[in-house]
């Protein structure tokens, strides 16, 4: 691993198959390296696939095969700034129609449980927009969708 600091991801067996997944979904990403556990361990047997080092998006991971024991939620998550509707739909569906689940605001989970943030750039610029009342519509119309609707968002800030 030749990186300082590496997200290290918990999985149950589907290190790999996460990895492979994110390296055809997403820009600027790749399996790396996949390592093989030297010895029996409590999750697996000698020979399994035990870490998976892969890029996600530019960012260092490390798959670990560790078993059921630790689950994914909401308190860590991948951010993906989107430039357009169409790079939104093309994200949220790879992820929500590959077994993953839709959540609200942006939010939707994979198959593995590791939640995703599919954020239009027009959604961040239109929250901290210097207007208070059209950043606060902004934000209104944000909270009752599911996957951003980018044309929803700018019909809110122009609403005033």
């Amino acid at each position: 691993m030749p990186h300082k600091n590496t997200i290290c991801l918990w999985f149950d067996g589907a290190a790999l198959e996460a990895a492979n997944f994110y390296a055809r979904t997403f820009p600027d990403s790749t399996v790396d390296a996949v390592h093989k556990a030297p010895g029996d361990y409590p999750a697996g047997k000698q020979g399994d696939v035990l870490t998976v080092e892969f890029t996600v998006m530019g960012i260092p991971c490390l798959g670990l095969n560790g078993g059921p024991g630790i689950q994914h939620n909401q308190a860590f998550s991948f951010q993906v700034a989107t430039d357009d509707q169409g790079e939104t739909d093309r994200l949220w569906q790879a992820i929500v129609g590959n077994g993953g689940e839709e959540v609200a605001c942006g939010w939707c989970r994979d198959k593995w449980g590791l939640s995703w943030q599919i954020t239009p750039r027009v959604l961040t610029a239109a929250i901290i927009h210097p207007d208070p009342a059209a950043a606060k519509r902004a934000f209104n119309a944000m909270m009752g969708m599911v996957k951003i609707d980018i044309a929803g968002i700018e019909a809110a800030l122009k609403e005033g």
